[in-house]
């Protein structure tokens, strides 16, 4: 599944055209590798997301091309969650 549509079926971010604005700057990676919108994701990846001032690293447990709001939890696992200060 393309990185932009897990993104936003599973609702880590609410837009798709929004997860494409946040891969095209570079602030995702997937398994350690700068990630486009494009990228193909599958289950046990480890992805990062950087929304400005928060980090989150998440694992992918599930695929799906529909979810609703309880299924779209499933899709993926928090790893980590930091806030980043500005120094």
């Amino acid at each position: 599944m393309r990185l932009d549509k897990y993104l936003k079926v599973s609702r880590l971010v609410k837009r798709r055209t929004l997860a494409k604005e946040i891969s095209s700057q570079g602030r995702i990676t997937v398994n350690g590798n700068v990630a486009k919108a494009g990228t193909d994701v599958k289950e046990g990846d480890e992805l990062v997301i950087r929304f400005g001032q928060k980090i989150v690293t998440v694992k992918v447990t599930g695929l799906s091309e529909h979810a609703n709001k309880a299924n779209a939890k499933g899709m993926y696992e928090v790893v980590k969650e930091e806030k980043v200060s500005e120094s």
